[in-house]
C-alpha cells in the first residue's frame, strides 16, 4: 500500500508543496502548515506499514473473500443434509431427537435447532468421539419423517459446517492454533492505521477537479494511473475496512482482552439468561459447543416439545435453538435470527414443569452489547444474510486490489538507471524533526497509548523504529567512511 513517492530530495519537496497546497511567499520562504509538516511522516509510515504488513493483509483478505462466499457454497455442497421435500406435517421434536440418538448412540445430545422453514431439516447437535474437541456433531433429521439425512461436524453459534469452518480457521489462525492468531491480530491491528493514513494522504493531495477525489483520473497513465485507482477505491472502502479492523480486534488474543475489560467497565457486557434451578449449578448459552447443556438432566422432564411450546408462548418463536438441560439447569431456548430486525430473545424453562423461569429480551441489552453483537455478526457475515456476505466479499476484493496496486506503485517507482534490480525508496529519514512540537508531543502520546492498548501494533511499531534507526546508523557510518 505504498504511496507514490519521488526518488530524489528535490522531487520530494516539489511534490509535497503541490499536494499539500503550500507554496513560496514573496520573500522566497516556504509557508508550511501543520499538515504539510506531518505529511512526509505520514507518507513514510504508510510506505513502511503497507510494504511490510501488506502480505498479512493479502492473506487475510483472500481467506476472508473465500469465507464470505462459503455461505452460499455450503447450501449447494451440503444440500442433501440441509434440504428435504416438504411434507404434510412434522413429527414431534422428541421423536426427531430420538432418531439422532439411535443413529449415534455414543453421542450425547446438547442442543436442537428445529426446522425453521418449509423443506429445512432439523439439526440435532451432540458431543461425540467422531468429532474433535470444540466442535459438535450435527445430525440432520427430516422433520416430516424423522429420517436421519446425514451428519457433519459443526462449529459455533452460527452452525458453520466443515467448509466454512475450515475457511474460518484459515482466516483466523492459518490452522496454526494460538501461534497463528498472531498473524490475524497483527493484520487487524495495522489495517485501520494503514486505511486512515491512506485516507488522509489521499484527501491532502492537490487536484484540479473534485471528480478525481472519488473516481480514477481519466487519461492517467503508468504509475499515476495506478495511484488514482489505489486512492479512489481506498476512499470508497475505508469505512468498511476500519470497521473490519475494529470488529476483528474485539475477539483477538491481546487487544481483545483490553477491549473486553473496557466494555465491562462501561457496563456493556453481554447478558445471559439464567437457567439455574433451585439448588443446582447450571448456566445459559452454550448451544453447539458441548457446554453446560449436556443432556444429562436427571428427574422429571417435560421434553423438548413442551419446552419449545412454553418458549413460543413467551414470545420466543422465531428461528430458535434449544439447549438441553444439564444437572441443575433447565432448557435454554433462544432466537438466532440475525436478519434485521434481529430476533435474539431467550428464555429458560424448568424441565420438571415446563414453566419459564427466566427471560432475556434483546431490547434490554446494553447499547454497547448490542453494537458489539451487530459488529461481530457483520464481520462474520450473518447480520444481513446475503447482502452482508456480498459486502464482505466486496471489501475483501478491494483490499486485495489495494495491496496489489500498492506493490505495483512501489515497483514502478524504482530507479532503473543505476541498476536494474532495485526498489522504490521511502521519504528520507528525519521527517519528524520538521513537525511542530505542539503537534509532535500529542501525536507521540496518542501513539504510545494506542500501542499499549493494541499490543501487537505497539510492539511491531517499536520493532520498525529500532530497525529503521539501525539502518540509519549503518548508512551514516558508510557515508562518513566514503
Amino acid at each position: 500500500m505504498a504511496i507514490d513517492v519521488p526518488t530524489t530530495a528535490t522531487e520530494t519537496e516539489e511534490e509535497l508543496r503541490a499536494e499539500s497546497g503550500t507554496g513560496s511567499d514573496n520573500t522566497g520562504r516556504t509557508s508550511r502548515s501543520t499538515w504539510s509538516a506531518l505529511r512526509p511522516l505520514a507518507l513514510r509510515m504508510h510506505f513502511y506499514a503497507g510494504l511490510l504488513i501488506a502480505p498479512l493483509l493479502l492473506v487475510a483478505a483472500t481467506s476472508g473473500l473465500l469465507y464470505a462466499l462459503s455461505f452460499q457454497a455450503e447450501k449447494v455442497l451440503y444440500s442433501h443434509e440441509l434440504e428435504v421435500p416438504v411434507g404434510d406435517r412434522t413429527v414431534p421434536l422428541n421423536a426427531q431427537v430420538e432418531a439422532a440418538r439411535k443413529a449415534h448412540p455414543d453421542g450425547t445430545v446438547t442442543a436442537v435447532w428445529p426446522s425453521h422453514e418449509d423443506g429445512a431439516t432439523t439439526r440435532v447437535l451432540m458431543t461425540s468421539p467422531e468429532v474433535e474437541e470444540g466442535k459438535s456433531l450435527a445430525v440432520f433429521v427430516n422433520p416430516y419423517t424423522a429420517e436421519v439425512r446425514g451428519e457433519l461436524a459443526s462449529y459455533g453459534g452460527s452452525g458453520a459446517l466443515p467448509l466454512r469452518t475450515w475457511l474460518d480457521e484459515l482466516h483466523r489462525d492459518l490452522h496454526l492454533g494460538d501461534l497463528g492468531r498472531n498473524y490475524s491480530e497483527l493484520a487487524a491491528s495495522w489495517l485501520w492505521v494503514i486505511a486512515l493514513g491512506g485516507l488522509l494522504l489521499w484527501l491532502g493531495r492537490r487536484r484540479t477537479a473534485k471528480r478525481a477525489l472519488l473516481l480514477p483520473e481519466r487519461g492517467a497513465k503508468g504509475r499515476r494511473r495506478t495511484l488514482t485507482w489505489h486512492g479512489s477505491i481506498g476512499l470508497w472502502a475505508v469505512t468498511g475496512l476500519v470497521l473490519l479492523s475494529a470488529t476483528g480486534l474485539t475477539w483477538s488474543r491481546y487487544a481483545g482482552e483490553n477491549i473486553g475489560a473496557v466494555q465491562d467497565q462501561l457496563g456493556g457486557a453481554t447478558p445471559t439468561v439464567s437457567a439455574t434451578l433451585d439448588g443446582g449449578a447450571g448456566s445459559g448459552e452454550h448451544e453447539g459447543h458441548g457446554g453446560s447443556g449436556s443432556g444429562t438432566h436427571q428427574g422429571a422432564d417435560v421434553g423438548v416439545d413442551k419446552a419449545v411450546e412454553a418458549a413460543r408462548a413467551a414470545g420466543v418463536d422465531a428461528k430458535i435453538a434449544v439447549t438441553l438441560p444439564a444437572e441443575g439447569s433447565g432448557y435454554v431456548i433462544k432466537e438466532r435470527d440475525t436478519q434485521f430486525p434481529v430476533h435474539l430473545d431467550s428464555v429458560a424453562v424448568d424441565p420438571s414443569n415446563g414453566k419459564v423461569i427466566d427471560e432475556l429480551r434483546f431490547a434490554d441489552y446494553p447499547l454497547l452489547a448490542k453494537l458489539t453483537r451487530f459488529g461481530i455478526d457483520a464481520h462474520t457475515g450473518v447480520f444481513l444474510g446475503l447482502a452482508n456476505q456480498l459486502a464482505l466479499a466486496a471489501l475483501a476484493l478491494s483490499l486485495i486490489l489495494l495491496t496489489l496496486w500498492g506493490y505495483r506503485m512501489w515497483w514502478l517507482r524504482r530507479p532503473t538507471k543505476d541498476r536494474k534490480l532495485s526498489a522504490g525508496r521511502p521519504i528520507p529519514r528525519g521527517t519528524w524533526r520538521k513537525v511542530p512540537i505542539t503537534a509532535l508531543l500529542p501525536l507521540a502520546a496518542v501513539t504510545a497509548l494506542v500501542g499499549w492498548f493494541v499490543p501487537m501494533l505497539g510492539i511491531s511499531l517499536l520493532v520498525f523504529l529500532v530497525i529503521d534507526a539501525a539502518l540509519g546508523a549503518v548508512a551514516r557510518a558508510r557515508a562518513s567512511r566514503a
